[in-house]
């Protein structure tokens, strides 16, 4: 589509990113060292889902049944995160939390271990890093487990970034690119004046776009280790305690992110319900959790589709706007793979065959943009 040229005096940006989270502040920074002139849109850079966000770069933990091509997406971009971390924070020398430990996945009650060994086995299928641990090789690796944990797993690969710490690393990545900002809010992707628009603005694209993108509410909790220490936890651990879903994610700081609920809700209320549960089940799994800080107790809104996978090429029947938007509870992992796919496709105007299988076109025709606004 476009190639960059800086000697050309026109002032129209070749690309203009819709949406200043990490997938659009990724797309506009790569674009940027491709040589293209870039403008961001967005009212208020990382205030959307990633502002919520665990950070977990879970390519294994999160394989699902049923979601084979996303799993291969997910996989595909885990293996460009080290590069991806190692760059970025060399560019900007800041740390984004990027942290290698690997995940333990845990079962408190024999139904609990019974579920997630159903799940092990089908991700072991798929050829995926996994491998069932005793209680006693758990409590080796994680002391300060509940002695009521059945048993789980490991998946070395797993990994964590802490996605406050990287949207401001890519703010400024993108800023020392050259990448201009616009912050005011677009009502319409006919307001834009670009050569290519990429859409990448989370629930906010089912209005722009006319795409079947929902919001699918989250909420999650933030506590401090006691003492101003570390947590006492080294491993992003995902359990099941109870039939419940949750995950404990330790940062350096301190800082343990528990979460997050699943609802299809458009509002972003903290309820005493939802922090209940999570809470419960966080201290069934590691106790010493009881005595921690509560600081902080947010909601945020994940953009899902029908499939649960992301949306990302050129929107159908409106040349030049490209989307990227749908990631669900996989922005922060997706969000390597997601810029370099979307970055080639502006320059070279062929999409990679990784993108096939989340052509928005898979959606069947999408309502016109006026019906939405």
């Amino acid at each position: 589509m476009l190639s960059g040229d800086p000697g050309r005096n026109d002032a129209r940006p070749d690309v203009a990113v819709v949406g200043a989270g990490p997938v659009g502040l990724a797309v506009a920074w790569r674009c940027a060292q491709r040589g293209l002139r870039v403008v961001v849109h967005d009212p208020a850079p990382g205030s959307g889902a990633s502002h919520v966000a665990a950070g977990m770069l879970s390519p294994v933990a999160e394989a699902y049944f049923g979601e084979h091509e996303l799993t291969g997406l997910l996989t595909e971009s885990a293996t460009r995160w080290p590069g991806f971390a190692a760059e970025l924070t060399g560019t900007v020398g800041a740390g984004i939390g990027y942290r290698t430990e690997g995940t333990l996945v845990v079962g408190l009650t024999a139904d609990d271990l019974a579920e997630a060994r159903r799940l092990w086995s089908y991700q072991q299928g798929l050829g995926l890093p996994i491998t069932p641990l005793r209680p006693s090789a758990l409590r080796d690796r994680e002391p300060a487990l509940a002695p009521r944990v059945r048993g789980g797993a490991v998946a070395p690969g797993d990994h964590q970034v802490d996605p406050r710490r990287l949207v401001a690393a890519l703010r400024t990545a993108a800023e020392r690119a050259g990448v201009r900002w616009r912050p005011a809010a677009v009502g319409s992707v006919s307001e834009v004046d670009a050569r290519v628009t990429v859409v990448a603005a989370g629930c906010g694209a089912a209005a722009l776009t006319g795409l079947p993108v929902r919001p699918v509410k989250g909420q999650v909790l933030r506590l401090r280790a006691p003492g101003g220490g570390p947590p006492g936890f080294r491993h992003v651990i995902r359990g099941y305690a109870d039939g419940e879903s949750v995950y404990l994610v330790p940062r350096d700081s301190g800082e343990v992110v528990v979460g997050a609920t699943v609802e299809e809700r458009a509002d972003t209320e903290v309820t005493a319900g939802g922090v209940l549960r999570l809470l419960r089940a966080a201290v069934d799994l590691l106790p010493e959790l009881a005595e921690y800080d509560l600081v902080e107790a947010t909601a945020g809104l994940r953009p899902g589709t029908p499939d649960n996978a992301p949306v990302i090429g050129a929107l159908p029947g409106r040349p030049g706007v490209l989307v990227a938007t749908g990631h669900h509870r996989h922005g922060i992992v997706l969000t390597p793979v997601t810029a370099d796919l979307v970055t080639e496709l502006i320059v070279t105007g062929e999409p990679d065959p990784l993108l096939a299988p989340f052509a928005p076109d898979r959606f069947g025709p999408t309502i016109e943009e006026e019906t939405c606004d």
